[in-house]
């Protein structure tokens, strides 16, 4: 039997290391021996017995409950064996003589070292490595810029997330949340691109373009990187004169267009009039589509929110979000149902000339249509892999899925950074569980009705076994009765 705050230690007496030939097996079996038990006057010593029935772990790992953990002798100290024992592992190793002197009730097993023994130790290394880096969150973001006519030109952020989320997320494709977004966010940049090359037609505002990753997560990385701007650089276009952030999500689908706000755009102030020109643009070219502006105050009490630019807006940076769905918590913007079949790509392809004519009537005082085609192919490309925040750096499909997102970037923009943040271990935002795949056995049974007339079979049998057996003696002379006339 367990114990449940019971420890085991299994101690490799490892004379060298060298790898091992053995092929990868489910199963390994070898010999441990439980230590002694010794009485030294009133006192007890050594350990209970017990069969360790738990899952092998690395000392490394962060959580040890209820794991058996494995180790060299060489590489034990006391503060690992005292964190396991606070974790109540359900094993460990000590030291030799650590384990004579001192009173302990955890059972410990010592196994002489071998080559099938080292192969499993190694394996069970191997895996905490792989989970202890898919069990913290890992965001990366890129970050360009095109730069102004002036020195001092005031910035325009547009800022999307390109992450997904669903119920599984190997399954989360992010199709309109938001794939559709990241697809305008680089159309844009690619339009903008052509106006900025030339000094002529350059204007008097920097574009600040921004993809970050863990947006379905609390927008994790859109609050890192803002707080490494403003908190741990000395120069960055976020400290100087930003006149608003227009962040993208869920825009391939709807005829409405919803602007979230955290708080109302005051008149005369950049923001006010970009919405002011976007809805000019609307009411002259798509009248049909509803044009709506949302005010949803951000409650400080409540440790998520609801929409990107909140973020900014916690640290008094004027932005807003453009959606088509008018709340936040739609079911659209998280689901393994989000796929390429809820696009629709004429309705993608008119948000982005709505938001690319109007940043182009507000920066050059222009009414001209805008008519590039966007591309189609990087929305089918981003929707080719889910792409949940825990799964973008496991496969070499997601990897390149994030370096072909830089690549773009380095394409139209100019001072392209790619940041990379990883979560602190002791003190994580958000703890994914690992191992995101499972195999499933399926057995095909026979129905009820079977089992019912076969056991009625066997109890039929059964039956006439334990009535033969109780009147054998009667049988016997109807047998031998019935033998004898038939002899006659």
């Amino acid at each position: 039997m367990l114990l449940r705050t019971a420890a085991i230690a299994l101690l490799l007496c490892v004379q060298s290391l060298h790898g091992s030939a053995l092929p990868a097996v489910s199963s390994y079996e070898f010999t441990a021996y439980r230590m002694q038990q010794y009485n030294l006057g009133q006192h007890k010593y050594g350990c209970r017995g017990a069969i360790v029935v738990a899952e092998a772990r690395s000392a490394e790992e962060p959580s040890l409950t209820r794991r058996c953990v494995i180790m060299k002798v060489e590489d034990f100290t006391t503060e690992k064996y005292s964190e396991a024992q606070r974790q109540n592992a359900a094993s460990f190793m000590v030291s030799e003589s650590e384990t004579l002197q001192k009173e302990t009730l955890m059972p410990v097993y010592v196994a002489p070292e071998d080559e099938q023994l080292l192969y499993m130790y190694e394996e069970v290394k191997q895996a905490a490595a792989t989970r202890t880096s898919s069990i913290f969150a890992w965001v990366c973001l890129f970050q360009g810029v095109l730069l102004g006519a002036v020195e001092d030109a005031p910035t325009i952020v547009i800022a999307a997330h390109y992450d997904s989320y669903g119920l599984a997320p190997w399954l989360s494709y992010g199709a309109d949340s938001n794939a559709g977004g990241v697809t305008i966010l680089i159309e844009l940049a690619r339009l903008f691109q052509k106006l900025y090359s030339s000094p002529r037609t350059r204007p008097q505002f920097n574009l600040m373009f921004s993809l970050t990753g863990g947006g379905k997560y609390n927008f994790l990385g859109t609050k890192r990187w803002i707080e490494e701007n403003l908190d741990h650089a000395e120069s960055s276009l976020l400290h100087d004169n930003v006149a608003f952030v227009l962040c993208l999500d869920t825009l391939a689908n709807g005829d409405e267009l919803y602007m979230h706000v955290s708080r109302p755009p005051k008149p005369d102030t950049p923001m006010q009039s970009f919405i002011q020109q976007l809805e000019e643009v609307v009411s002259s070219r798509f009248p049909w589509v509803k044009v709506g502006l949302v005010h949803k105050k951000i409650n400080l009490v409540e440790s998520t929110v609801a929409w990107e630019h909140e973020r900014y807006s916690l640290r008094r940076i004027l932005g807003f979000t453009l959606s088509h769905l008018e709340d936040p918590k739609s079911e659209l913007r998280g689901s393994i149902l989000d796929t390429m079949s809820k696009v629709d790509f004429r309705k993608l392809k008119r948000n982005g000339i709505i938001i690319a004519e109007a940043l182009a009537r507000y920066m050059y005082n222009l009414s001209d249509k805008v008519t590039e085609c966007m591309k189609t192919h990087l929305m089918s490309f981003l929707t080719s892999v889910p792409r949940a925040t825990q799964l973008l750096d496991k496969e070499p499909s997601h990897i390149l899925l994030v370096n072909s997102l830089e690549h773009e970037f380095k394409r139209y923009l100019q001072q392209v950074h790619r940041h990379t943040f990883r979560q602190d271990k002791r003190d994580p935002d958000i703890t994914f569980f690992d191992q995101m795949s499972q195999p499933i056995v399926m057995y095909r049974v026979k129905p009820a009705a079977f089992d019912l007339f076969l056991g009625g079979c066997i109890a039929a049998y059964l039956g006439i076994v334990y009535y033969a057996i109780q009147n054998f003696g009667f049988l016997y002379t109807k047998l031998k009765a019935a033998v004898k006339m038939k002899h006659h």
